[in-house]
Parts: C-alpha cells; structure tokens; sequence
C-alpha cells in the first residue's frame, strides 16, 4: 500500500484516513513520552520512530527488511535501526515501556501469536502496545477505490493468504488475513489484555484516493482497526 502524502517522514499516522497520534494519543499524551523506551515493529521507513524521538522518547525502530532501513537511514534520526525478525526479537525481558506498529509486521506473519508473545516478553510489567491492520472486514471486499469495491466479493471467513509471486513462482508478498476474533483471541492468548479497539472514521479533509483506499469506501466501511494492548500480569 502506497501512503498518502500526509504522512511525510515524521508524522505518526495510524492509517490511510490521517488519524494522527499527536491527536489519537493511543500510546499516551506526547508530553508523557519523553525518555520513554519504545520498540517499533515494521518500521519500513521510521516515521513514527521519528516522531517519537521528537516528543523526547527513546525510540527504536525495527524491520526484517533491510531495504526499508536503508530508507530510514537515508531520511535520518537519532534513534537505533534493527534488522531483525519481529517473531525474535533481539532484546532482554522488560526492555521497553511501549511498542507500536502502523500497519506493519503483524498482516504479513503466518503467526502472529509468536509475535505478540515476544512483544510482551520485552515490554515492562503493565506496558503498552499498539497495532494498526487493514480492517478485517476488508477482506471481503475488492481492493478497489470505487463503487465497484463496495461489493461483497469474497467470504470474510476465508482465511487462505493473499499471495503475489515471481516470474519463478517464489513469493514475494504475502498478507495473511485474521478476522476481528481472531486477533482478539490471538492477544489474549499472548498474555495481552485488550484496552480499547479503534476504528477511525473517514475525515472530511482526506480526499486522496490511491490503491484500494478512497473517501466513498471510507465513509461507508471502516478501512483500519486500531488494538490497543496491555501487558497482563494478572493472576
């Protein structure tokens, strides 16, 4: 998915309807952020890593891909770069007070519970992390701007990846859909407990239209969920 060009090199946005986390505050009020050590999964280019580091936080900015790094690099910030697989992380136990991730590493993870284990084995006691995913239910829907895309054309209950391939048959992108169930149970069965559950409505400002993404689809079927996640040390 390409971004819309509201987004830059140092915003953090949560989706392509623009929700931004200056206004969001799903990781806690900016001005709480400062010397705070937060962990971001796919990074791809480190926007929200640079953002990060902007309200004083200790960012550090994680991806399988070192390509996407390279990116980051290129766009600079005084914060850590990782290459690393997000199922493994490369930290100790009780590492960070925050983890987040916009629309990466979890879509493209056969499992994803393995990752959210790991999240919660290097976040402290009470710590927070927040994903953003294509909406699940848009998956049942053509990955089209218009109204072509507002028709049901696939089972919501169909869990086969949607996979891209090579000239040599290898794969070179794949999305594994889970639905809103399966997420939820996939935190709790992590050790998470699921605090709230966002789902941004289309504003009115937005009027780009790129990919699968447009302000008729947006207005009419969310396009992003938003979990918000606790680490939980009860019991």
């Amino acid at each position: 998915m390409e971004h819309g060009t509201f987004l830059g090199d140092d915003r953090f946005v949560w989706g392509p309807e623009g929700l931004d986390e200056v206004e969001a505050e799903l990781l806690g009020p900016p001005e709480e952020l400062k010397d705070r050590r937060v962990l971001e999964i796919g990074a791809g280019a480190a926007q929200c890593s640079r953002w990060l580091a902007a309200q004083g936080a200790r960012p550090v900015a994680l991806d399988i891909s070192h390509r996407q790094l390279q990116h980051a690099l290129r766009i600079g910030g005084s914060f850590p770069l990782v290459c690393a697989d997000a199922g493994a992380l490369p930290f100790a136990d009780a590492s960070f007070d925050l983890a987040c991730s916009a629309y990466g590493a979890l879509p493209f993870v056969a499992d994803p519970v393995r990752v959210l284990t790991e999240l919660r084995r290097v976040l402290r006691p009470g710590g927070r992390f927040v994903f953003s995913v294509t909406h699940p239910i848009r998956w049942a829907f053509p990955d089209e701007p218009g109204p072509e895309g507002l028709t049901v054309a696939a089972s919501y209950f169909d869990r086969t990846p949607y996979v891209e391939q090579d000239e040599q048959g290898r794969a070179v992108y794949v999305e594994h859909h889970r639905t809103i169930g399966d997420r939820v149970r996939d935190i709790a069965a992590s050790g998470f407990r699921l605090v709230d559950l966002v789902e941004p409505e289309w504003p009115a400002w937005n009027t780009a239209e790129w990919g699968g993404w447009s302000p008729l689809r947006g207005n009419l079927i969310p396009g992003t969920a938003i979990f918000v996640c606790e680490r939980d040390d009860r019991g």
